[in-house]
């Protein structure tokens, strides 16, 4: 059965390609006859073989002319395909200009928002250490007297201030260490690390909070070793 499926197949193909040599050659003859048809009109409308042999050399003086506009429209389209080319160029530019743009202004936003939230986070704070019923409410060192809470409550505050100005970029690390080691000297501020420094370091270590935990943490560690500041 596969056998005569593929004889099939061949004496179908077989048959399409005569059709398409008988078609193709037919074409080819009908070319002959309507060329052969066009040169005798041509003839007989310039009043024979001669004249229209004149008529013809007469037409080649003309070639030169009809070089040089080819050659002027190819200039003229060489041109054009050079302003399209720069006014892509212009406005790949002006797209790029638009996403930086665009990626300033997000980045803004969430400098806004995350300040918003900070201010919100202080609000809070100032709150919760004015009113000690309401340091009961979020407490994160739950035993403690309410004049310790309050310490530790300005000592986190103190904390994100300058982890703030480290994201910002306003500090750099030596500073940063530097204000770590002043701060450490406090016992209060050193009670609030030990309460808090479990939790701070589960940060991810590269994150921006992660790394300005290590730099307080390498000033708390020289207090208690009593080594010397680096340089």
């Amino acid at each position: 059965m596969t056998r005569g499926a593929g004889w099939n197949s061949v004496t179908r193909y077989g048959t399409w390609l005569i059709a398409a040599v008988i078609a193709i050659a037919l074409v080819c003859l009908a070319s002959i006859a309507v060329s052969g048809w066009l040169i005798e009109g041509v003839e007989r409308a310039n009043g024979g073989l001669r004249k229209a042999a004149q008529r013809s050399v007469l037409g080649e003086y003309f070639g030169a002319v009809s070089a040089v506009f080819s050659g002027v429209a190819l200039l003229l389209l060489i041109v054009t395909l050079l302003f399209q080319q720069r006014e892509l160029h212009l406005q790949r530019q002006e797209l790029a200009l638009q996403r930086e743009e665009l990626i300033a202004s997000r980045d803004e936003l969430r400098r806004s928002a995350a300040a918003d939230l900070r201010a919100l986070h202080l609000q809070l704070t100032q709150m919760q250490m004015a009113d000690p019923a309401l340091a009961d409410v979020w407490n994160d060192w739950p035993g403690q007297p309410p004049a310790d809470v309050r310490q530790l409550l300005f000592a986190n505050l103190t904390y994100g201030h300058y982890m703030l100005l480290y994201e910002w970029g306003s500090t750099t690390e030596n500073e940063v260490l530097a204000h770590a080691r002043r701060l450490v000297q406090s016992p209060s501020f050193r009670r609030y690390w030990l309460l808090s420094r479990e939790a701070k370091a589960a940060l991810p270590p590269e994150s921006v909070e992660g790394r300005f935990f290590r730099l307080f943490d390498r000033a708390v560690s020289e207090t208690r070793t009593g080594g010397s500041p680096a340089a």
